[in-house]
């Protein structure tokens, strides 16, 4: 009886270990956007964390470059804040109702 029950543990690993494969590449491919200056400076990256498109309203490219510069790390930022949020609750779902020790975390 112990010994059918590791084979399962074992193979609902298996399969859990497949199919958190298949959602890190779904998330490759999931597009989130960033935004800074009220829209004036938007970034668009995978929940992978590629950078995909810089947008800037041309209307900035009169100001001062360092102005420039803080919109762009905002909007970076922004982007890479709703990468983790969307990977969070798409691998949160995989892992849901599976029995965690307490304090045990995957690594992601």
């Amino acid at each position: 009886m112990m010994k059918g029950g590791l084979g399962n543990l074992m193979k609902q690993a298996q399969k859990m270990q497949e199919n958190m494969a298949k959602a890190q590449e779904e998330l490759g491919n999931i597009e989130v956007e960033g935004q800074a200056g009220n829209g004036m400076v938007k970034v668009v990256m995978t929940c992978r964390n590629t950078l995909r498109r810089i947008k800037i309203d041309p209307s900035l490219m009169q100001e001062d470059a360092e102005m420039l510069e803080d919109l762009i790390t905002l909007a970076i930022n922004d982007a890479l804040r709703q990468a983790e949020a969307t990977s969070q609750e798409r691998m949160g779902k995989l892992t849901a109702g599976m029995p965690l020790p307490p304090g045990m975390k995957l690594p992601f």
